[in-house]
């Protein structure tokens, strides 16, 4: 079991998995193709009641992200050079691990950088500066884009009614809500749902 563990361990350090990596690899057609192979292996054992299809799946899942790593080997990662990378590397981590929002009963925590540094136990200017250098962009401007693009996920993904998501997204009033959303997006909640359905 430690041996499982272990190999999902060094998954998680690759390349693969790190913020700010490559999104989108590039593959030959004959690598799509097999790709295409073992999604379609997926699909098809989803279907069937074979009884262990579950860890049947997860394999193949794992043949694809070795397959990506091939492409993306970790000589071609960079480590971090610096504390503000290793800082501003940890604060991207912290913040993607604050989603996928699931339940209403479990409200982001982290929503601001005075939280997030509270958290890493630094002081606020000092996570501010390292990754408004590493990144060009200022530590609240991370926090609100992942806010904004987990709650246009929210409406399209879920049922959840706007004072839900509100909620959801850590915002005491639907009304401070739609302000926020507006703010930075230009759109209405209400117009971005009806969008969608």
């Amino acid at each position: 079991m430690a041996l499982l563990f272990d190999r999902a361990d060094s998954l998680q350090q690759s390349p693969l998995f790190k913020i700010g990596g490559t999104p989108i690899l590039n593959i030959t057609e004959r690598q799509r193709e097999f790709l295409n192979t073992l999604f379609q292996k997926m699909i098809e054992e989803q279907q069937n009641d074979y009884t262990y299809k579950d860890d049947l799946i997860r394999n193949y899942i794992h043949l694809i992200i070795h397959e990506a790593l091939k492409l993306q080997p970790s000589e071609n990662f960079d480590k971090q050079k610096n504390a503000s990378s290793r800082i501003t590397a940890v604060f991207l981590e912290l913040l993607e691990r604050q989603f996928p929002i699931e339940s209403t009963d479990r409200p982001l925590q982290l929503k601001t950088a005075q939280k997030y540094a509270d958290s890493l136990s630094l002081h606020v200017n000092y996570l501010n500066r390292a990754v408004k250098e590493v990144t060009g962009k200022p530590t609240t401007a991370h926090i609100s884009e992942r806010i904004i693009t987990e709650a246009k996920a929210l409406l399209q993904h879920t049922d959840w009614n706007i004072a839900d998501i509100a909620y959801a997204l850590g915002f005491e009033y639907p009304t401070y809500f739609n302000n926020y959303f507006k703010r930075l997006t230009g759109t209405n909640l209400k117009r971005l749902r009806a969008q969608e359905v």
